[in-house]
């Protein structure tokens, strides 16, 4: 059964004040887990005995490349004591991805990496943003990277509002992809012209289709990113969640 996530970075100032606390208040606000963009420092024990508190499930973390590639070892144990299933490169700097060569690249890297999560039974995965839907001879830049890896190595965290602000279509790319897909990144917009992040279900995006192209795949989590607000934080991912618990 699908589950509704929210991708910590929309509270990332409440995070690093106190992200013990903020746990408390998106259990209140009705999510069924969270997806961490760093731990800032809390001790993974501390981390696992706040989410269980909260039953709280962890959708997954976001870890640089950085880390990824000088620090595999350590994140992958946090991982293990949080019992976090999925870990997700939430972007890549340049030189990885601007070229053919270096998308290959890239994704040769991302294989040993998600290699060495899947022995210890962790799923590993890339997030998009719009830069990847850049082409480079006819050829989209995600495209490669997915093309180019090891499919039960490198899962993919689609972003529906990354790919629907370039005019793609979430649900082609579900369809592609189909069981490459762990997770959908859900975030509305206002329109197609100011391209402002609302709540889930206030915008243009059409979740409704996009939930129902998402269910013959058994994709784990519906994750909720809020990059802007205009009301309060945390009555807005309150709203998000109430949202798409009516359609999922």
């Amino acid at each position: 059964m699908s589950k509704i996530g929210l991708q910590l970075y929309s509270l990332k100032e409440r995070c690093a004040e106190n992200l013990i606390g903020t746990l408390t208040d998106v259990a209140k606000a009705g999510y069924d887990g969270v997806e961490f963009a760093g731990y800032f420092g809390v001790p993974s024990k501390e981390l696992k005995k706040q989410l269980d508190a909260n039953q709280l499930q962890v959708a997954g973390s976001h870890v640089g490349i950085n880390e990824l590639e000088s620090n595999l070892d350590q994140v992958i144990q946090y991982s293990l004591e949080i019992e976090n299933p999925f870990i997700v490169c939430p972007g890549l700097p340049d030189h990885y991805r601007n070229s053919i060569d270096a998308y290959k690249k890239t994704a040769e890297l991302f294989s040993r990496i998600g290699e060495s999560c899947k022995r210890h039974g962790i799923s590993f995965g890339y997030h998009n943003h719009d830069i990847e839907l850049q082409t480079f001879d006819g050829h989209y830049g995600l495209d490669l990277l997915f093309s180019h890896s090891e499919a039960n190595h490198v899962q993919m965290e689609l972003d529906t509002y990354w790919l629907e602000v370039t005019g793609l279509k979430t649900i082609d790319w579900i369809n592609r992809y189909q069981n490459r897909i762990q997770a959908l990144h859900i975030k509305d917009m206002n329109n197609m012209t100011e391209k402002r992040n609302v709540e889930i279900g206030s915008g243009v995006m059409d979740f409704q289709s996009i939930v129902a192209a998402a269910r013959p795949y058994n994709i784990d989590w519906f994750i909720v990113e809020q990059e802007e607000f205009s009301i309060d934080q945390l009555e807005s991912i309150t709203k998000s969640a109430s949202y798409l618990k009516t359609i999922l």
